[in-house]
């Protein structure tokens, strides 16, 4: 036999085109970060603030951080150059644990099953709803507390164009919820009208705003924050629906303490992700029915066993508000 060792011709040896540096498992320490907040997304690039030095800084992810990791309000440790000078970058290694976080599943006619977090770490979800131009629509209010409830934060119904239309009837279709609801006008002839009562609101707190383009999610947010300039738009006269003025979620500092977190106005909001036991614990009045229903219980009017249909009086209102969102939570329209 002949010997087919390395100096055969037949033998080829390729060259390690990755160098001869060996891999090791001591990974890099990170003690010496820094820790500060995300209040952009653009193109690639993370708006942050230093949360001791209130420097403002432009930052990339680190490569183990994957697709989609950061969000809008998120608290991550940066090292690097953070001086916060012009064209120098920062590198985040770490996003911290998240209190609570604005989730939202892509739905139909969408990339399908694709969920992602808009917002992270805020205590309230402003819902901006216009009483007219355009019309309330009930079911995108109710995703919207549907989204609240799950993500950990208190919802504050915020109503818009109040000099337009009576709330009342609104008002009512939302009475056993407990839902603290605040009613602004902001136009050329009245002026700010309770945008007050709104600055008090989200004083010293995070806080986001949701809601239909149009509604006037941006013109609050500039009574709010003079400085921030956000881009206005009307509502289309024929389909009634706003035009898309704000292409991104961007958080801005308030005057007398806390952040507020403009996002794009949406026209659906996929709730794929909720789980309906999740969505009870909004409900704490309603959990001690619950735990007596058979296992596997949605708690969906159809269930035959579903001990929530004995409940008499105020309880049953409750019992239709919840199952209400609970629908809200499986329905693929689009608003």
């Amino acid at each position: 036999m002949r010997d087919t060792g390395t100096d055969d011709p037949r033998v080829k040896v390729r060259p390690n085109r990755r160098g001869s540096r060996p891999r090791t498992k001591i990974r890099p320490d990170f003690g010496n970060a820094l820790t500060a907040r995300v209040y952009r997304v653009d193109r690639g690039r993370y708006h942050l603030v230093l949360e001791e030095a209130g420097t403002a800084v432009v930052a990339v992810k680190a490569r183990e951080l994957g697709r989609g990791a950061i969000a809008v309000g998120d608290r991550v440790s940066v090292v690097g150059d953070t001086s916060g000078k012009k064209d120098t970058l920062a590198r985040i290694v770490r996003v911290l644990d998240r209190t609570s976080s604005l989730r939202r599943t892509a739905e139909e006619g969408e990339a399908a099953g694709n969920e992602r977090v808009i917002v992270a770490n805020a205590d309230k979800l402003l819902i901006i709803t216009a009483l007219a131009q355009p019309e309330p629509r009930t079911g995108m209010i109710d995703r919207c507390l549907v989204a609240a409830y799950d993500g950990g934060m208190e919802p504050v119904l915020v109503l818009t164009k109040s000099d337009l239309a009576d709330p009342a009837p609104l008002l009512d279709h939302y009475r056993d919820l407990n839902l603290k609801v605040l009613a602004t006008s902001i136009n050329e002839e009245t002026g700010h009208d309770g945008v007050d009562i709104v600055a008090e609101e989200v004083t010293d707190s995070i806080s986001v705003l949701v809601g239909h383009s149009g509604v006037g999610k941006s013109t609050l947010i500039n009574a709010l924050v003079p400085d921030a300039d956000r881009a206005t738009g009307s509502v289309n006269a024929v389909t009634g629906r706003g035009r898309h003025t704000s292409s991104s979620a961007i958080a801005f500092d308030l005057e007398d303490g806390g952040i507020i977190v403009d996002t794009p106005g949406v026209r659906s909001f996929g709730l794929a992700h909720v789980e309906p036991n999740t969505l009870i614990k909004a409900f704490p009045d309603l959990m001690e029915l619950a735990e007596e229903c058979p296992r596997g219980c949605t708690h969906a009017e159809t269930e035959p066993e579903c001990e929530l249909d004995t409940a008499t009086g105020s309880t049953a209102l409750r019992v239709a508000s919840y199952r209400r969102l609970l629908e809200a939570r499986h329905n693929a329209e689009q608003f």
